[in-house]
């Protein structure tokens, strides 16, 4: 992932998609919207999604369920997932989001400049971690072998090790 990542924004409701695509647009990267949490899921094993913005509340999947799911995959678990709710200060849900792996559990009405600025750092401290893991893993790949030549002497020719 380079300087192409997109925001994942999932929600049951059409104005609040809308709403909180307006909210995105100034940050200047592609804003993705999901209607629920299975279309959540397949935006997101597509690639390229650094940041989720993540209704609590949706039918047949919601929110915590996705995060569970996401969490449990080795390539989406750093993904970063801000859980959004309309349904007031709930401190056990929040708690239960918190100790999920939520980057952040917000109350509506949200604070636009706070979501943009929320979204900015953590999409790009994933691509930037996402950069240091490739080269981490580029690094301690197993390399080829590569062969030996034997020394030579300049007017000899290889050299050739005595075999007793």
């Amino acid at each position: 992932m380079d300087s192409t990542w997109k925001i994942l924004v999932v929600d049951d409701r059409e104005d609040n998609l809308f709403a909180m695509e307006s909210v995105l647009r100034p940050v200047g990267r592609p804003v993705i919207c999901a209607r629920n949490g299975d279309e959540a899921l397949k935006t997101v094993l597509r690639g390229g999604v650094a940041v989720i913005l993540l209704d609590v509340l949706m039918p047949h999947m919601d929110g915590l369920e996705v995060v569970e799911y996401l969490k449990r995959l080795d390539h989406t678990r750093s993904l970063p997932v801000i859980l959004v709710t309309g349904i007031g200060r709930d401190d056990d849900l929040a708690a239960r989001a918190y100790r999920l792996g939520v980057a952040d559990f917000l109350v509506k009405p949200v604070d636009p400049w706070a979501v943009r600025s929320k979204v900015r750092v953590l999409a790009d401290l994933y691509v930037e971690n996402q950069i240091l893991r490739r080269r981490v893993d580029a690094l301690s790949a197993p390399r080829a072998e590569i062969p030996t030549v034997p020394p030579q002497h300049p007017h000899r020719g290889p050299q050739r090790a005595d075999i007793g």
